[in-house]
């Protein structure tokens, strides 16, 4: 009888690890989801600002067509890879638009004119705010991330991860090298 006891406490306290493991499982997984949910917020913010930026950006730079056709093109492209759901090319779409906004922004240094624009100087302002929070939403779904994928595949959070088909998640984080580098100006 006593070893009946034994077997059932064991076998209680293995289901209750379980449980708990499980649950701790899903509530990372749920964090990292806020986590990009917070980084779609801020996504949604700078996509409405950039065509006012455009907009201030013509008026002082129209021969300038082409950067501003890029800003304009990659911040489409960006919004469609929002809607796709697809982590690994929304990366590459917010890092190609990252890219177009630093050339716009570029100009500014040779229009004096522009730079001392007072709605140019606010709309680069609220943007450089946004880009801020933006990279710390990254920061946050990125430490999301660390933390659910290590509870997926360390021991024993790798077993239950399998058996219910917890899914690794991608980090946000810039692809290529030239990315990482200062655009290159040449008027």
């Amino acid at each position: 009888m006593t070893s009946l006891i034994v077997v059932l406490a064991i076998v209680l306290v293995l289901v209750l690890a379980l449980v708990v493991m499980y649950n701790g499982l899903v509530q990372k997984r749920v964090r990292t989801q806020e986590a990009w949910s917070q980084i779609d917020v801020q996504l949604k913010r700078r996509y409405d600002l950039i065509p006012n930026l455009v907009e201030t950006v013509k008026g002082y730079a129209a021969h300038e067509r082409g950067t501003l056709e890029a800003v304009t093109q990659a911040r489409n492209q960006a919004m469609a890879a929002q809607s796709a759901h697809n982590i690994k090319d929304q990366v590459q779409a917010e890092n190609v638009l990252t890219g177009a906004l630093r050339q716009m922004f570029a100009l500014s240094e040779a229009y004096p004119t522009l730079k001392a624009n007072e709605n140019f100087a606010q709309l680069q302002e609220e943007l450089a705010g946004t880009e801020n929070k933006i990279a710390f939403a990254r920061q946050y779904y990125n430490d999301s991330s660390a933390i659910y994928n290590t509870a997926c595949q360390t021991f024993p959070g790798n077993v239950i991860a399998g058996m219910f088909h917890f899914e690794p998640r991608d980090y946000f984080q810039v692809e290529l090298a030239a990315e990482k580098e200062a655009p290159k100006v040449k008027f």
